[in-house]
């Protein structure tokens, strides 16, 4: 790792790293504790889309976590910017929760299409109706393309595949706007006023989390919980920067070699 005094803040996913939905990781919550300590600035950044923001932040504090609404950077606020921007009405295949966030974007005669992670959404009426949408020139804004993500009862598709689905069938290409897209991780940084050298990115998610850190020149630290498969280290170049049991023992590496 890079010297100890240029380390000025830590990004952290949330599934998978800190909590499997409505369970904390074992040691993680005293270990954000310990991270605390070390007066490192925090941001937590997160791809999850089944439930809003405010869901989110209730379901980490009910479990224990001492996190603030702020400290959360999600890619549903990074695609509902986009949104915004494009001046588009997006036909949103989110879970109920998930569009609370999107509260006073007018919906009505979509002429986009925004896609998260949806169970409720993925099936054949609803995916004709968006596929139609994009083939007749409507952007595909796609939150992120996780193959899969962890659950309690293990892992479980993620909105990655139907995503693709819809690029294969209309012929286009999803801008994608959260992890691993390298503008989500900078963009991240910018609230801490921090640049890519002095941080360091935690995650489970070797590709979303570790390579998409890494081309935003952020080192990277691979954790083997949540949707960690044996041999995911392996999968990309360059290698993580480190890869630890979980996150409690991901952040006595920091504290050890920075402070």
């Amino acid at each position: 790792m890079a010297a100890r005094s240029r380390l000025k803040a830590v990004l952290i996913d949330l599934s998978g790293t800190i909590h499997i939905e409505d369970s904390a990781i074992p040691g993680a919550v005293s270990a954000l504790k310990r991270l605390r300590d070390g007066a490192l600035k925090i941001k937590f950044v997160t791809n999850t889309t089944k439930e809003s923001m405010a869901t989110l932040h209730h379901r980490l504090t009910k479990i224990g976590f001492d996190i603030q609404p702020t400290e959360i950077f999600s890619s549903l606020t990074a695609a509902r910017n986009l949104v915004k921007e494009k001046g588009c009405r997006p036909m949103l295949l989110l879970q109920d929760s998930a569009k609370e966030d999107f509260k006073g974007i007018p919906t009505e005669n979509p002429d986009c299409v925004v896609v998260g992670l949806s169970p409720d959404s993925f099936n054949y009426d609803t995916l004709n109706t968006a596929f139609r949408l994009v083939l007749e020139g409507s952007p595909l804004i796609a939150i992120h393309k996780a193959k899969y993500y962890k659950r309690p009862d293990g892992l479980a598709l993620g909105p990655g595949p139907f995503v693709a689905g819809l690029e294969y069938a209309a012929g286009v290409r999803a801008s994608v706007v959260g992890k691993p897209e390298a503008a989500f991780f900078t963009e991240a940084l910018k609230t801490l006023d921090c640049s890519p050298e002095e941080a360091v990115m935690i995650g489970d998610d070797v590709q979303g989390d570790v390579e998409g850190a890494q081309r935003a020149k952020i080192k990277a630290i691979l954790v083997k919980t949540g949707k960690y498969r044996p041999g995911d280290e392996e999968k990309i170049n360059p290698a993580p920067t480190a890869v630890c049991d979980d996150f409690s023992a991901a952040v006595d590496l920091l504290l050890k070699d920075f402070l």
